[in-house]
């Protein structure tokens, strides 16, 4: 039914562009023949959106991964550097949020982690909407900041780094298997802002998977039942990305595509300071715009990494952890 959905979603959608396209086109001919610029201009302005919609949706269907359509798990870390690294983090959790509300996706908050004076540790996100994981995969790595430090008071410039991970939401289409035994659960109290609920209840819970020593956490309901549940799904998301992440590299690897920049470097540097510069170092693009980027503008990155990145296998297949 999902796939059912997002077909006449496509075949709707090139319906209405083209009747979009052949309206703007009929504007501009009344406008040169009543001489009237402005809606001429209208019209223009009206294609150049649809231009960039109808790029956007050539580009969807790139997205053909197995989970590319599922919603997405997106965790932002602070690198070494204290307060910079973790004022870093905060501004790069706002920026991907800020991107999803742009392209219609709903955010739930999933953990928290405040830093010791400013920003925070580390936080998650779920990112839900059709082809979140798609669009959002390619951000995975290290983010540079350089930037005038404001909590310097000699007013230095200062490098930060922040990680990025996004992994798929799994849904009933893909079985991950997980030995219980394998996995160490904790129960601690939730950081950050509740009031007493914060303090008193033992609500948030960590899930470590010991053959991997990947962690998650969730501290977002005041349920430790629903919590943990949550800590669940979440754990099996990221044993399924690394799954994908496995055969990505094997293929890379056969095909002789991999690059310097690897899984978990540095792929992207925001200069704020001593000039205004977003360049990604995987694929060259850049842009003076460090403002639009850091409330959200990241299409033409992620459009530009898009078709690097491609998974094997088919949806109901078993994949087993070890």
């Amino acid at each position: 039914m999902q796939e059912r959905n997002a077909l006449e979603d496509q075949i709707n959608a090139i319906g209405r562009m083209e009747q979009e396209l052949d309206d703007q086109l009929t504007m501009i001919e009344l406008g040169e023949a009543e001489k009237d610029a402005k809606a001429i201009a209208d019209a223009e302005a009206a294609l150049k959106k649809l231009q960039a919609e109808a790029a956007r949706r050539e580009l969807e269907a790139l997205l053909s991964g197995e989970a590319d359509a599922n919603d997405a798990f997106l965790e932002v870390h602070a690198g070494a550097g204290g307060t910079e690294s973790q004022d870093w983090t905060n501004m790069l959790l706002r920026m991907y949020v800020r991107w999803a509300e742009q392209h219609g996706y709903k955010v739930e908050y999933l953990e928290e982690t405040g830093g010791e004076e400013a920003g925070i540790k580390s936080g998650t996100v779920q990112i839900k909407g059709r082809n979140a994981y798609g669009w959002l995969k390619s951000e995975n790595g290290v983010h540079r900041l350089v930037r005038i430090s404001p909590f310097d008071s000699a007013a230095r410039r200062h490098t930060s780094f922040a990680s990025v991970n996004v992994f798929p939401v799994i849904d009933d289409r893909i079985v991950i298997d997980i030995k219980e035994s394998d996995v160490q659960t904790d129960t601690m109290r939730s950081s950050g802002a509740g009031g007493q609920h914060v303090n008193k209840t033992d609500s948030a819970v960590r899930l470590t998977h010991l053959p991997t020593n990947i962690v998650v956490k969730c501290q977002n309901d005041r349920s430790q039942h629903r919590n943990r549940a949550q800590a669940w799904d979440m754990l099996r998301a990221k044993l399924y990305e690394r799954e994908l992440k496995i055969r990505e590299d094997k293929a890379a690897a056969e095909q002789a595509l991999k690059t310097d920049i690897g899984w978990g470097h540095q792929i992207r540097s925001y200069v704020l300071q001593p000039y205004q510069m977003v360049k990604d170092l995987r694929t060259g693009v850049s842009t003076s715009d460090t403002g639009g980027v850091l409330d959200g503008d990241l299409d033409k990155f992620m459009q530009a990494t898009l078709a690097q990145r491609a998974f094997g296998g088919g949806p109901g297949e078993v994949v087993d952890v070890e």
